[in-house]
């Protein structure tokens, strides 16, 4: 994947339980490992674009815990949260990841940020307790969302990268 331009994500398992998402980004590194951790940004990209996402709680340290919320049109919600393992900027993040339409299904997500120069490569490898897990994320259509996600993150680091 080297070679890979920006555009959509990457996705595929690997081995029995993890989901690997690559996907390179036309931002310096800093620029978007700071999309990722700072709590009044994460509203304007995480999601699709028919949802609202606030950010209940993201206390981005070793053993800090994440919530965030989507609101959709209709006034239903869906909840995704963690808590962060390891913080390294602007290189790497683990947490856990919980989403609320799949209670107790709760992978380690590791995400490592590649300083391509003025590009980046964003890596996440999630890793599940069981194949069930990992499948029945990618079946609830963890895919679509995150390509979308991922399309505006491309939004706010260019809005970043002028400002």
């Amino acid at each position: 994947m080297s070679d890979q331009t920006t555009g959509r994500a990457e996705v595929r398992k690997q081995g029995d339980r993890e989901i690997v998402v690559e996907r390179i980004f036309d931002a310096p590194r800093d620029l978007v490992f700071r999309a990722f951790t700072d709590p009044e940004l994460i509203p304007q990209w995480w999601g699709p674009r028919d949802t609202e996402t606030s950010v209940d709680r993201m206390d981005v340290r070793p053993g800090g815990d994440w919530r965030f919320i989507h609101r959709s049109a209709d006034g239903s919600e869906t909840a995704f949260r963690g808590t962060f393992r390891e913080v390294t900027p602007p290189e790497r993040i683990a947490w856990t990841f919980e989403w609320s339409g799949m209670p107790g299904y709760v992978s380690v997500d590791i995400t490592e940020f590649d300083d391509l120069g003025d590009r980046t490569r964003v890596r996440t490898r999630s890793l599940f307790h069981l194949p069930e897990e990992r499948d029945g994320m990618l079946e609830a259509g963890m895919e679509s969302g995150l390509q979308e996600s991922y399309e505006r993150l491309d939004e706010v680091v260019e809005r970043l990268g002028r400002a």
